[in-house]
């Protein structure tokens, strides 16, 4: 993910968006996709209908391209949060057509280490890019998706090899702690501590304490919630701003909230309260987190969601059309693991679903970004606009999965001491214009200050 978490990692692909709906001028405009979501069989049908929406961008099964790449305008993580909705798409409809692809994806990206870090993203890898393919990893083991051959490395301990690469990043050099963006020296960004590569950990680390009954991983969850806290990461309120600049000490904030951070911790806490048996403290948590997200569900129409930083000035680039995906998708997980909270979030899921299919109403019912629009289709199109779609309505499913799985009733096996942990990968030698363009937005960011994107939040 690239400068200063997603918040400015690239230029907003309105005019790829435009070749894009110029190029299907002369396709079907459909209705909206007909969800009622009082029938399995009609969640099922739009789920199925929007998955193939958004795996037609996915070109890394065709000859000569490469398997879990998605295409530009597209950056490396998000098709490993792609499929990690293909992984929850299968666990809640029962439709297998799009494993042999996820299956051949994940294996494919693991790098020399089993951790997924590949060398040829060393250009695009910070803790949070890792972070999301380990996090598609650890879904994998928990929904009991198909095992790997036996020759492969497995969903469990690619999960717990992506967690030990990056605890001995835990930087305590400045800051009092946490990790920082980057993993490199040489990319844009090394400076910056932010608030999804924390929560991205604090994410890993729950769940896997969770799964295997390992109360170590539960310790260091435990510790990156404090230093979110004690830096002013983590409002009183709740509220998660999205980094600060360690040449700072960290004493400054970007306030910028995104609807993602919200929900990465919002289901490391789910999972930190259901370790718990309930400890107050985590139930405390969990009902702050969600109050704090009421900040992306709108006032009218009521409760759906919104991505407050961008939507309403247009201004999301190709990352953050993807964002309320992960929301949709932690919010439906911690109805599982807190069943208290299932009438603080359903209300919210539920109104936003409906939203949601209105705004799949595009060429082929392409799915729109701006769900409080109604049927009025906005225009955008894109991999994030089809995933949030699909997470938001899909998660109505949830009733009919059980929990996650563990170590007493999964199958994937693990490995506490798999990855590696050098950080020695070199630059690539041939810099493409991505780079160029990404690297010179992120130094000019960098000039200004941390403090200077607020601006983008809307009250």
């Amino acid at each position: 993910m690239k400068l200063f978490s997603h918040t400015s990692s690239r230029v907003t692909n309105r005019s790829w968006t435009t070749l894009l709906v110029s190029g299907l001028l002369g396709a079907q405009v459909a209705q909206a996709i007909d969800l009622d979501l009082g029938s399995t069989a009609s969640i099922k049908a739009a789920a199925k209908e929007i998955a193939h929406g958004m795996v037609k961008y996915y070109t890394g099964n065709n000859t000569g391209d490469v398997p879990g790449n998605l295409p530009d305008p597209y950056y490396w993580w998000e098709a490993g949060a792609m499929f990690s909705s293909l992984i929850d798409y299968w666990f809640y409809t029962g439709d297998s057509q799009y494993n042999e692809i996820t299956m051949q994806a994940m294996l494919h990206q693991v790098g020399d280490d089993q951790n997924f870090m590949p060398m040829n993203q060393s250009r695009t890898l910070g803790n949070d890019d890792q972070a999301f393919w380990g996090m598609a990893a650890m879904t994998a083991a928990e929904n009991k998706f198909p095992d790997p051959p036996e020759d492969q490395p497995q969903w469990l301990a690619l999960a717990q090899a992506v967690y030990n690469s990056q605890v001995v990043r835990w930087h305590t050099e400045t800051c009092g702690g946490g990790l920082k963006w980057q993993i490199f020296t040489f990319n844009n960004g090394y400076t910056y501590k932010n608030t999804i590569s924390n929560g991205c950990f604090f994410n890993i680390a729950s769940r896997l304490a969770l799964y295997t009954g390992n109360m170590t991983y539960a310790e260091h969850a435990d510790k990156t919630w404090d230093w979110m806290v004690q830096i002013g990461l983590i409002s009183p309120t709740y509220q998660f701003f999205d980094g600060s600049d360690e040449l700072k000490n960290c004493t400054a904030m970007d306030h910028i909230q995104w609807t993602y951070n919200n929900g990465v911790f919002m289901y490391g806490a789910a999972n930190m309260y259901n370790l718990t048996k309930g400890d107050q403290k985590w139930k405390e948590r969990l009902e702050g987190i969600i109050k704090g997200a009421n900040i992306f569900f709108s006032k009218e129409p009521p409760d759906v969601m919104t991505e407050v930083a961008c939507e309403n000035n247009g201004k999301c680039n190709v990352d953050q059309r993807s964002f309320k995906a992960y929301l949709s998708r932690w919010m439906a997980g911690t109805i599982k693991l807190a069943p208290f909270t299932r009438d603080l979030l359903m209300p919210k899921l539920q109104a936003s679903a409906q939203a949601a299919a209105l705004q799949c109403n595009g060429p082929n019912n392409e799915c729109g970004l701006r769900w409080t629009k109604g049927a009025e289709w906005d225009g955008d199109m894109g991999v994030g606009e089809q995933m949030a779609a699909l997470e938001i309505i899909q998660s109505h499913l949830i009733d009919e999965v059980g929990g996650p799985a563990n170590n007493k009733t999964g199958t994937s096996k693990g490995n506490p001491a798999a990855g590696g942990t050098s950080q020695d990968i070199q630059p690539p030698s041939e810099i493409t214009m991505g780079d160029r363009v990404g690297a010179g937005f992120v130094t000019t960011i960098v000039l200004v200050g941390v403090i200077g994107a607020a601006w983008w939040m809307v009250s």
